[in-house]
This record gives structure tokens, C-alpha cells and sequence, in this order.
């Protein structure tokens, strides 16, 4: 059975917020917070640190799987990254997931004042990234010189509660990147490869061709491989449980053992009823 997680903008104040601890009583599989300095949309609102809301969230919670959506190398280091996700991973028994991906040309980009990179540049900086982060989660000590980043005698102590090193979800799209899942993910994270304003229909055919893609990258994959479908941009919004079933189940015809849905909100983004989430909990 394809399993269902829910997404949430940190826009609570995380001593007060009940959200994680509703996702968690409702059934859910997994719960995320999405990993940005903010959206340009949401620059005005509020927007908490991701870290400390997943802070509050492992205090908050006991039975949930919860993460990043998705950290990204647009403003972090794998050093203090890393560092900060052992600590995460004891404080919840483990229970944590890293989702990660390249990073895009965006907000989080820009505000730092970075150079653009080109579409190689960050996949490759991506790899790096990646790469570092696994060796800084597995070993007590690390020392790496890229082109990217550095480490000199990082220490991570005592390490994170899960051996050899906690879940990561790769996002991907194209083919490097879903080698990169492959070597160093437990599951591979996708929402398609149609443009933003495509329609439902296009959207699922740019799933599919995700799907198909990556069928031909992976030939057969570790055993307990995972794929998660993002469906909160392209499928449309959690508007009724039936939708919801409806596209749970079309996920799974593509292969997809994890869906994430939105935490419905008052406005957009992710204008909806919490009442349907509900639902949607209690009945998948």
C-alpha cells in the first residue's frame, strides 16, 4: 500500500504549534517541513527555521517519520548540516528522514548573494554535497577537500542514532541525480517534469515520464527502495478524500511507494480543509 505523508509551511510559532502532533493522530506515514529561508511569495509571512521546527516537531511527536523538504546546498554547509541532523536524529529516537535536492535558481538562491550556477554546476555541486553529507553521518571523523566544500577533522559525536546513517530521500530528476539516489538514497523523490503551469493531465504524463526514466535508470533497485511522489503542486489540491484516493492510487500504478500532500491552509498556497485531511488519514 502506497503511503501518505503531509508537508507543512513553517509559518507557526513551533512552541504552539499542534500541527505535527494532528498529522501524527490522524495516521499519517510521514511528516515534512518544507526547507527554504522562504518562498519570494511568502518573504512578508512568517517563516520559522526549518531545524528548529523539527526540533519542536521530535519533542512533540513519538510514532511519525518527519524531515526536510528538501534541504538544499542554495544556503547550507554538510558540516553544520550535519551536525544539526545527528542531534535531530537522537532527539527523535531516530525517526527522522533527510529529503535533499539540487537546489534551484531561486529565492534561496539569490537572498545570500551567490553567483548563478548553471544547471551543472549545481547538480554537481549537488553530488559533492550529498556525498559529504553521507561520509560526515557515518564516520565519527571526516576531512574533504571539493570544489565545493571542505571539512578539516569535522567531527560527528556520538552519531546519529541509526547505523550505518539515517534515510535519504534523493530528489531528482534527470538521470545523474537519480544515479546519485541510487548510491547514496534509501528512496527517490520526484514531482514530475512538467513546467509549474501545467495542467492536471500534463502533469501526471511528466510524473509518468519521471517514473519511466527512472524505471531505466534504476533496472532493479536495493531491496526496501522507496520512490515518493510530491503531489502538491501538480495534482491539484486534497479537495475531497476521493481525490485524494484517486491519486494515491494512480501513484502506486506508477510505482510510487510514498505520497506527500500540503497542510491545508486558510489562503493559497495549499488552499484547503484540514477536515478533508482528516479523512484522508483515517481512511489511507
Amino acid at each position: 500500500m502506497t503511503r501518505v505523508g503531509v508537508a507543512l509551511l513553517p509559518e507557526v510559532d513551533p512552541a504552539r504549534d499542534e500541527r505535527w502532533a494532528r498529522i501524527e493522530a490522524y495516521g499519517f506515514a510521514h511528516a515534512w517541513c518544507f526547507d527554504h529561508l522562504a518562498w519570494r511569495s511568502q518573504a512578508d509571512s512568517p517563516w520559522y527555521a526549518t531545524v528548529p521546527v523539527l526540533t519542536a516537531a521530535a519533542l512533540t511527536t513519538s510514532t511519525i517519520r518527519f524531515g526536510t523538504f528538501v534541504a538544499s546546498p542554495n544556503f547550507r554547509h554538510p558540516v553544520p548540516f550535519s551536525k544539526e541532523l545527528m542531534t535531530l536524529y537522537v532527539m527523535s529516537g531516530g525517526w527522522l528522514l533527510t529529503a535533499i535536492g539540487a537546489g534551484g535558481p531561486g529565492f534561496d538562491a539569490a537572498i545570500l548573494g551567490q553567483p548563478a550556477l548553471t544547471l551543472g554546476q549545481r547538480q554537481r555541486r549537488f553530488e559533492e554535497f550529498v556525498t559529504l553529507l553521507d561520509l560526515l553521518l557515518r564516520q565519527e571523523r571526516t576531512t574533504w577537500s571539493g570544489d565545493w566544500f571542505s571539512a578539516v577533522e569535522a567531527r560527528t559525536v556520538p552519531g546519529p542514532v541509526q547505523r550505518p546513517r539515517p534515510d535519504f530521500v534523493i530528489a531528482a530528476n534527470g538521470p545523474k541525480g537519480m544515479r546519485l539516489a541510487l548510491s547514496h538514497g534509501q528512496a527517490w523523490l520526484t514531482t514530475g517534469t512538467a513546467p509549474r503551469d501545467a495542467s492536471p493531465d500534463e502533469w501526471w504524463a511528466g510524473v509518468a515520464a519521471a517514473a519511466q526514466r527512472f524505471d531505466e535508470v534504476a533496472g532493479h533497485p536495493p531491496a526496501g527502495f522507496r520512490r515518493y511522489l510530491d503531489l502538491m503542486r501538480g495534482a491539484g489540491p486534497a479537495s475531497s478524500v476521493e481525490k485524494v484516493r484517486d491519486d494515491v492510487g494512480r501513484a502506486g500504478e506508477l510505482g510510487f511507494t510514498d505520497v506527500v500532500l500540503a497542510w491545508p491552509r486558510d489562503s493559497e498556497p495549499f488552499a484547503g480543509d484540514e477536515r478533508v485531511l482528516e479523512r484522508v488519514g483515517a481512511e489511507l
